[in-house]
C-alpha cells in the first residue's frame, strides 16, 4: 500500500519529561511532519502517521535506544508522583519505579508484563490491574499480582501488605521468576493465576509469615 504508515512508541522512563527531550520532540517532529505526537497509556509517546523509510533515523534523532515493542517481557513500569510531589502521597513512588524498572525492565517473560506503582490507595497507576502493582499506605507498600485491564480484566490479588522498599524489590523478583519458569508461553500473569489458583502461587514465593 502506497499510503501505508508506521509509528514508533519509545518509552519515557516513568512518564517524565525534560524540557531537553521536549525540545527535541518537536524539533524532530516539525523536520520530518509527523502528524501525530501522543502519550499512551503504557507512559509512552507514540508518533504516528510516518513513512517506513524515516523510522529509524527518528527514533536516532530523538535519542532513544531502538527497541522492539513485540517482544515479550516487562513492557513497562508506571509511577505516580507520590509523596512530596502529590497531596494524596503517602510513600515515595518514583524512586521506587527508578529501582523496579532498572532491575527489570526487558527482563524476558513468557507473556508482555506491566508494573504499576501508585504511592497512595487511591492507585493512579491502577495498580490492581497490572501484572504486578504497588500501593503505598502509612504503614508501608501493599503488593498485588496478577492483575489485567485488557479484554478480559482480571483484579489483582493482594500477597503481601507493610513492605518496605527492598522487600517489594524482593518479592517482586520471586514472583516474576516463578511466573516465568512456570506460565505457559503468552500466558499473562492474570490467566496463569485463574489456572494455579493464588493460594498456590503465594506458596511458591513467599513464607506465610514472612510478610
Amino acid at each position: 500500500m502506497e499510503d501505508k504508515t508506521y509509528s514508533i512508541a519509545p518509552g519515557i522512563h516513568m512518564g517524565i519529561l525534560t524540557p531537553d527531550l521536549l525540545e527535541t520532540i518537536a524539533k524532530v517532529s516539525r523536520k520530518h511532519n509527523i502528524p501525530i505526537v501522543k502519550i499512551t497509556s503504557a507512559q509512552r509517546l507514540a508518533f504516528i502517521g510516518m513513512k517506513d523509510e524515516i523510522k529509524k533515523e527518528v527514533w536516532q534523532e530523538l535519542g532513544f535506544r531502538l527497541e522492539p515493542s513485540t517482544k515479550l517481557g516487562v513492557h513497562y513500569v508506571q509511577a505516580c508522583p507520590g509523596k512530596p510531589w502529590c497531596k494524596f502521597g503517602l510513600l515515595d513512588s518514583m524512586p521506587l519505579g527508578k529501582k523496579t524498572e532498572d532491575a527489570f525492565l526487558g527482563k524476558p517473560m513468557p507473556a508482555k508484563t506491566k508494573i504499576g506503582i501508585s504511592g497512595c490507595p487511591h492507585n493512579c497507576c491502577e495498580s490492581y490491574l497490572r501484572d504486578v502493582g504497588v500501593f503505598g499506605k502509612k504503614s508501608g507498600w501493599s503488593f498485588v499480582f496478577g492483575g489485567n485491564g485488557g479484554r478480559k480484566p482480571r483484579i489483582g490479588d493482594l500477597i503481601a501488605t507493610k513492605l518496605t522498599d527492598n522487600e517489594v524489590m524482593d518479592l517482586t523478583k520471586r514472583c516474576l521468576d516463578y511466573y516465568a519458569s512456570n506460565a505457559r508461553k503468552k500466558e499473562r500473569t492474570a490467566r496463569f493465576i485463574d489456572r494455579i489458583g493464588i493460594d498456590e502461587f503465594k506458596k511458591k514465593v513467599m513464607c506465610i509469615n514472612q510478610y
